[in-house]
């Protein structure tokens, strides 16, 4: 009993600040530099991220209108539980140093691809602050 009072506050402390989402700035954008939507590519694929309106910092580190990337292979937004921090898979790609671009070893075949900006706690901002969902073809 002693171990599950410490853990148990934890938790609630954990949820409490992950119920915390704040709004990203008016105009901020989440986008791909590369590669285009309906591009033909081989693998390994280089992906690049833009974003306007907001700064780039690594996760753990809270500054104002800042956050980092993630992105969604094979995703959709609606698997997403946007009100906790999101899970690190090989589906769910995190960015937290801060990273503006990758390269990613795809299976041959059609993939979608979308970016999602956040905070620095891995949290999904509140409306969520999305690229355009974009489909390659790796050959």
């Amino acid at each position: 009993m002693k171990r599950l009072v410490p853990a148990l506050a934890l938790v609630v402390a954990f949820a409490a600040v992950a119920a915390d989402r704040v709004a990203a700035p008016a105009g901020a954008e989440v986008y791909f530099i590369a590669p285009q939507n309906g591009a033909k590519l081989h693998s390994p694929v280089t992906i690049k991220f833009g974003l306007k309106g907001m700064g780039i910092a690594p996760a753990g580190i809270k500054f104002d209108n800042t956050g980092h990337h993630h992105l969604l292979i094979d995703t959709d937004l609606s698997e997403l539980k946007l009100d906790a921090p999101m899970p690190a898979t090989d589906k769910i790609v995190h960015f937290g140093k801060g990273q503006t671009e990758t390269t990613q070893t795809l299976t041959p075949g059609k993939h979608t691809l979308q970016l999602i900006f956040a905070d620095y706690l891995h949290q999904s901002f509140d409306p969520p602050l999305t690229s355009k969902k974009i489909t390659i073809t790796v050959d």
